[in-house]
């Protein structure tokens, strides 16, 4: 064990008016980037060297963050492989002036250490020592085997022009701005570029405000660097009773060159508001190509695989309305 680092660590400040987003409160993208951060924190703290974000999974947006409220997002490593940090992290909010904070979002992260050559290196062992730590190293123990279902699962999917449902795209050159401590782009800010092209496709699709609620799968593949064009693309693949199934793919390239490699790929679910901020039913998506009727096999199948992780509960929302 690392005896001379936390397995904790706590961010705090203020949700500041520049951070209020397209749902009037502070968006899932920018909750995904403080997290983004929490997590590295801890993560190098206990590697003792440059970490990367590998996976993001089982994201939960219980409630919104509004601004001037006091926010906390504390990561803790609960559990570690050879070179990897499995990070519980779980954001809350309050009023600045008092009371208890309340909890709005919690998601695992997985960081990966690696060495100057960009090779992963081997990280102290995280050992738990009470009952609370040891049932939730037991649980991320646990989701390993779910997670790579999910990961096969996303892999084995194709997205042609053959699909006919909503889509957009929304291209862009990585700007110095987005810069993290190894020269590359912040994983949370590729979280924030997913966000806002799922909300748009939400948007778009049900002609409404829509917000994320869920986002699962986040699988990072290679780094994406600063000049890089990249190309945000979401898609919609299904619709349950309030919740659209949105996948992004996140591809870059040399601007001088014409090949993009993917980079990272995730799927959302969005809710669509109405002006009280509730949550409505929207139009069922009813497939009309082979593509669709398969990328709709495929969420449905992403519902039943995280239904079976261990202390899993899929809110209403996420629930299918098809037999």
């Amino acid at each position: 064990m690392n005896e001379t680092a936390s397995n904790v660590v706590t961010l705090r400040f203020l949700a500041a008016p520049t951070d209020i987003g397209h749902s009037g409160s502070v968006d899932a993208g920018t909750v995904l980037a403080w997290v983004d951060k929490a997590a590295y924190a801890v993560a190098v703290g206990w590697a003792k060297s440059y970490c990367v974000t590998a996976y993001v999974g089982n994201t939960h947006f219980a409630a919104p963050v509004n601004s001037g409220d006091m926010v906390e997002v504390e990561a803790t490593i609960i559990y570690t492989g050879r070179s990897s940090l499995h990070i519980q992290t779980v954001v809350s909010s309050g009023d600045v002036r008092g009371g208890e904070a309340t909890m709005r979002s919690q998601c695992l992260v997985i960081f990966v250490a690696v060495g100057l050559d960009g090779k992963p290196v081997p990280v102290s062992p995280y050992v738990p020592r009470t009952i609370p730590e040891i049932e939730k190293r037991d649980q991320a123990v646990a989701r390993i085997t779910v997670r790579e279902e999910i990961v096969a699962a996303m892999s084995r999917q194709e997205y042609t022009a053959d699909g006919t449902a909503e889509r957009v795209t929304l291209r862009f050159l990585a700007s110095p701005t987005d810069v993290n401590w190894g020269g590359k782009v912040h994983g949370g800010t590729v979280m924030a570029w997913i966000d806002e092209a799922a909300y748009v496709c939400a948007s778009r699709y049900c002609g409404m405000d829509t917000v994320a609620v869920f986002s699962g799968g986040v699988r990072f593949y290679r780094p994406l660097l600063i000049g890089d064009v990249v190309e945000v693309e979401a898609r919609l693949v299904y619709t349950g009773n309030k919740g659209m199934h949105i996948a992004v793919h996140v591809r870059s390239g040399e601007p001088k060159g014409r090949e993009m490699h993917l980079t990272t790929y995730c799927l959302t679910v969005m809710v669509a508001r109405d002006e009280s901020g509730t949550a409505v039913p929207v139009p069922t998506f009813l497939p009309r190509s082979a593509e669709d009727r398969r990328l709709q096999a495929h969420a449905r199948e992403l519902l039943e695989i995280r239904g079976r992780a261990p202390g899993n509960r899929l809110p209403n929302h996420l629930l299918t309305r098809l037999r």
